[in-house]
C-alpha cells in the first residue's frame, strides 16, 4: 500500500521532466524556424530595396539628363539672342561710321574752296598794297607841294609841337607832385580815422520832438478827452505831455520837449486804450506803471551800453543818466547811440596813437552825460556833465576830457584831443543828423547851377547827398589840360558861395566818343 503512492510521485516527477524537455526542445525547434523565416524576409526586403534604388537612380540619371539638354537650349538661345543684338550694335556703328567719313569729306572739301578764296584775297590784298603804296608816294608829294615843306621840316614842327606839350604836361605833373606832397603830410592820420571809422559803424535813428499814438477808431478820442474834458486834464496833468487832438483819423499826438515824459505818456495812453476804462483813477494807475517800464528800460539800456563798451566800476547813477540818453536826440542823432559810437572811435584811436584806451572810451562814452538831465538844470551840458563827473567821483582825467570835448578848456591829454576829434567825427559822418528835405534840395541845385554856369560844360550831376558833384564837358571847348583848371575854378566858386558840412568832391570828365554802324 505504501509503494504505490511513491511509484505515483516518481513517475509524477518523470512525467514533468519529460514534459520540460519536450518544451524546450519544441521552443527550440520554433525559433529556429522563425529566424530562418526572418531571414530570408529580409532577404526578400533587402533584394527588393536594391532593385527600387536602380530603378530610381536611373529615373534620376534620365531626368538629369533632361534638365541638361533643356539648359543647353536655353543657353543656345541666349548666345544666339546676343550675337544678333551684338550684330545690330555692329551694324549701327557701322552706319555712324560711314557717315562720319561723308561729313569729313565734306568739311575737307569745304576747307578746300576757302583755301581758295583766301588765296585769291591774298593776291588781291597784295595788289592793294602796292597801289596803296604809289597813292602814298603821290600824296607825299602833293603834301609837300601845297604845304611848301618837306618831310624833314615838318617833322621837326612836329617835335616842336610836342615839346611845348611835354612841358605843358610836366608842369601839370610837378603841380600834381606837389599837391600830393602836402597830402603825405596828414596821410597817416588819415588812415586812422578810416580804419577807426570802419571799426564803427552803428545804426543812428532820427527821432522827433512829438508821438503821434494810433487810435483804433474816431469814438476813442471823445473817451480820451471825457466829460468836460476831465480826462485829457488828468492826463496832462501827471505826464506833463500836452495831448494834442485834431481832425487827424484815428490819431493822437504828444508833445513835450523832454523826452523820457513823452515816452511814459505814450506807453500810458497805449495801456488805456487797450484796457478801454479811461477816467482819472485809471490814469494814475496806468501812468505809474508806464513810469517804472521806462524806468526799467533805461536803467536796461545804461547796462547794456556799459557792458558794450566794457567798462567797470562805474556809480549806478551814472548808468541810469546814460540810459537815459536813449531817450535824447540831438540834430536827429540819438545821443546814447552817438556816445556809444565816439567811445569806440575814442578807444580805437587812442589804441593806434600810443594814449590810454580805456580812458578815451570812458571819457567817449560820458562826454554828452550832461545832456540827461540839461532840461531840469540850467547850464549847458558841458557844465552839467562836468558837475555830474565830480558828484560821483569821476577821475580827473576823465572829468576833464569831457570838460575839453567842446574847446571849453584847452585840451591837455592826447585823451582829451581824441574825445574831442572822436566827437567831431560822429556828428559830421554823413548821414548822423538830419537836415530838412527843403534845405537838401536847394543846396543840390546850388551845386549844379554853379557847374552849369562855366562855359563849356555840357552837363552836370549832384551825387552821394551832396557830397560829389560831376561834371559833362564839351570835348570840342574844353581839352584834357583845361579841365584841371576848370576843376580849381569850380572848387573854389563852391567854397565861396556855398555852406556845406564836411566837404564836396568835384569830378569832371571829358571824353570823346567815335561812333560807326555796320551796314
Amino acid at each position: 500500500m505504501t509503494t504505490t503512492p511513491l511509484f505515483a510521485v516518481l513517475i509524477a516527477i518523470v512525467t514533468a521532466i519529460v514534459g520540460i524537455i519536450l518544451g524546450y526542445i519544441l521552443r527550440r525547434v520554433l525559433s529556429e524556424g522563425k529566424l530562418k523565416n526572418a531571414e530570408m524576409l529580409s532577404k526578400d526586403i533587402v533584394e527588393k530595396a536594391e532593385k527600387e534604388a536602380i530603378t530610381k537612380q536611373k529615373e534620376a540619371i534620365i531626368e538629369a539628363k533632361e534638365q541638361i539638354q533643356k539648359m543647353k537650349e536655353k543657353m543656345h538661345g541666349e548666345i544666339e539672342k546676343e550675337q544678333r543684338e551684338r550684330k545690330f550694335e555692329w551694324q549701327q556703328t557701322e552706319k555712324r561710321l560711314h557717315s562720319k567719313e561723308e561729313s569729313i569729306d565734306k568739311k575737307q572739301q569745304n576747307l578746300e574752296k576757302k583755301e581758295d578764296k583766301i588765296h585769291h584775297k591774298e593776291q588781291e590784298v597784295c595788289r592793294l598794297k602796292e597801289s596803296a603804296k604809289a597813292v602814298y608816294y603821290e600824296q607825299m608829294a602833293k603834301l609837300q607841294e601845297v604845304s611848301n615843306m618837306t618831310s624833314d621840316e615838318a617833322k621837326e614842327f612836329l617835335l616842336e609841337n610836342v615839346e611845348q606839350e611835354i612841358r605843358q604836361e610836366t608842369a601839370v605833373l610837378v603841380r600834381d607832385m606837389r599837391d600830393k606832397a602836402k597830402e603825405e603830410a596828414d596821410k597817416e592820420a588819415k588812415e586812422i580815422v578810416v580804419r577807426t571809422i570802419q571799426k564803427c559803424a552803428t545804426d543812428h535813428v532820427a527821432e522827433a520832438t512829438v508821438y503821434v499814438v494810433s487810435l483804433p477808431n474816431d469814438e476813442m478820442k471823445g473817451r480820451i478827452i471825457g466829460r468836460e474834458g476831465r480826462n485829457i486834464r488828468a492826463l496832462e496833468t501827471v505826464t506833463g505831455i500836452d495831448l494834442i487832438i485834431d481832425d487827424t483819423p484815428e490819431a493822437v499826438i504828444l508833445s513835450g520837449f523832454d523826452p523820457v515824459r513823452r515816452e511814459i505818456a505814450r506807453i500810458t495812453l497805449e495801456k488805456l486804450i487797450t484796457d478801454g476804462r479811461i477816467h482819472p483813477g485809471r490814469i494814475e494807475e496806468m501812468y505809474e506803471k508806464a513810469k517804472t517800464e521806462v524806468e526799467k528800460e533805461i536803467r536796461e539800456a545804461g547796462e547794456q551800453a556799459v557792458l558794450e563798451t566794457g567798462i567797470t566800476r562805474i556809480h549806478p547813477e551814472l548808468i541810469k543818466l546814460i540810459g537815459r540818453l536813449k531817450y535824447r536826440t540831438s540834430y536827429g542823432q540819438n545821443i546814447l547811440k552817438h556816445s556809444l559810437e565816439v567811445a569806440h572811435l575814442s578807444a580805437t584811436m587812442a589804441f593806434e596813437l600810443g594814449a590810454d584806451p580805456n580812458i578815451a572810451r570812458r571819457a567817449g562814452l560820458l562826454h554828452d552825460i550832461g545832456k540827461a538831465v540839461d532840461h531840469e538844470v540850467e547850464g549847458t551840458h558841458v557844465e552839467i556833465g562836468v558837475n555830474l563827473l565830480q558828484k560821483y567821483k569821476e577821475t580827473p582825467t576823465i572829468i576833464h576830457a569831457v570838460e575839453a570835448h567842446h574847446g571849453d578848456v584847452e585840451p591837455e591829454t592826447m585823451e582829451a584831443v581824441i574825445v574831442q576829434i572822436a566827437d567831431s567825427l560822429s556828428a559830421a559822418r554823413p548821414g548822423a543828423r538830419r537836415e530838412t528835405l527843403e534845405s537838401y534840395i536847394k543846396r543840390l541845385q546850388k551845386l549844379e547851377e554853379i557847374a552849369d554856369g562855366f562855359e563849356g560844360v555840357d552837363k552836370s550831376f549832384a551825387i552821394q547827398a551832396g557830397r560829389e558833384v560831376r561834371i559833362m564837358v564839351k570835348p570840342d571847348k574844353i581839352d584834357d589840360l583845361e579841365t584841371i583848371n576848370l576843376t580849381r575854378a569850380i572848387v573854389k566858386e563852391i567854397e565861396s558861395e556855398m555852406d556845406y558840412p564836411g566837404q564836396i568832391k568835384v569830378m569832371v570828365i571829358r571824353e570823346t566818343r567815335s561812333v560807326d554802324y555796320a551796314k
